[in-house]
């Protein structure tokens, strides 16, 4: 940006804009990442280790915004400060999914390892090969995953379908995505598939994938322009009667689409008002496993913390 006056020297609008420069990269320095949780009655932000205690915000005005970060900072201003007991009690109590009327969309077989457990699954429906195809192709498999309605809450329930006989979690990075296609944030994603579904034919997949109880995200949105690391991992853990009975492990480094192009994908002939939710695809396909009821799932991802939830069916 320039502030120059044509009608001074060049030493003199070199002295006027540096510090107007300057301010300004101070300011973005500044903005570390943030933690946003929906509580049940008010919103909770963590910033620099630090929380404050908001009101109950519009969450489709919200997350519509293309400047969520430097929002929030300023908002944040007049919030209250809360020590870290005060803000684990709210937590303890429970959240809601971070989301207003967003959509939720899911990108497929974008680790290997998918692209692997999709073709074995499908194989006897002849639908291997597609798999195999658009893991190669430049063009990503990308599909309508969940309305609002159909996603529970940190701590909630999920479903599997009772008409399915192989079910399993798929944990997944999952963007935030303003209307302008910029990516804001992440958080952490359950994408329920039915794979006994899907692998009788692959014009299922919306049977297999969309359904009432058929996604997850939380606890939080991490907040934040800069892309996650590649080495951030990507953790699930299944407990059964309380017992650990299928545990599995990714690195983002594994992921073979980059979230930002992904994203661009998504937005081709695609508006989205008020922003909305991506799940990334994933690399942990638990192998000789099903979900049953009353199943306990865990997914964490660092930097942005733990979604469990319970199985149910429907």
């Amino acid at each position: 940006m320039c502030f120059c006056n044509p009608l001074l020297p060049n030493s003199i609008n070199q002295w006027i804009s540096f510090p107007i420069l300057f301010t300004k990269f101070l300011v973005q320095q500044t903005l570390k990442p943030m933690k946003l949780y929906k509580l049940p009655s008010g919103t909770l932000l963590e910033k620099n280790a630090t929380y404050f205690l908001g009101p109950s915000l519009h969450w489709n005005e919200l997350l519509g915004r293309e400047n969520l970060k430097e929002y929030l900072n300023f908002e944040s201003k007049g919030w209250r400060e809360l020590k870290e007991e005060e803000a684990q009690k709210l937590l303890d109590v429970g959240l809601l999914s971070p989301m207003g009327d967003q959509e939720i969309w899911a990108a497929g077989v974008t680790y290997f390892r998918s692209r692997t457990a999709r073709m074995e699954e499908s194989q006897d429906a002849g639908g291997a090969d597609f798999y195999d195809k658009v893991y190669a192709a430049d063009r990503p498999e990308l599909f309508f995953k969940a309305t609002a309605s159909r996603v529970s809450p940190p701590g909630g329930k999920l479903n599997i379908r009772k008409d399915s006989t192989w079910d399993v979690p798929e944990p997944e990075l999952t963007l935030l995505i303003s209307p302008a296609g910029r990516i804001q944030g992440f958080t952490v994603g359950n994408d329920m598939s039915s794979r006994s579904i899907e692998g009788e034919n692959p014009l299922y997949l919306p049977q297999a994938k969309v359904y009432q109880g058929c996604a997850a995200i939380g606890p939080c949105i991490l907040v934040q322009d800069e892309v996650l690391s590649e080495d951030v991992k990507i953790r699930l853990e299944i407990f059964r009667e309380g017992q650990l009975a299928f545990t599995g492990e990714t690195a983002l480094s594994q992921l073979k689409r980059k979230p930002q192009e992904l994203a661009e994908w998504l937005f081709r002939a695609n508006t989205f008002p008020i922003g909305c939710f991506l799940m990334t695809g994933t690399g942990i396909v638990p192998d000789e496993f099903t979900l049953e009821e009353g199943d306990r799932v865990r997914i964490g991802i660092d930097e942005i913390g733990v979604l469990e939830n319970f199985i149910s069916k429907i």
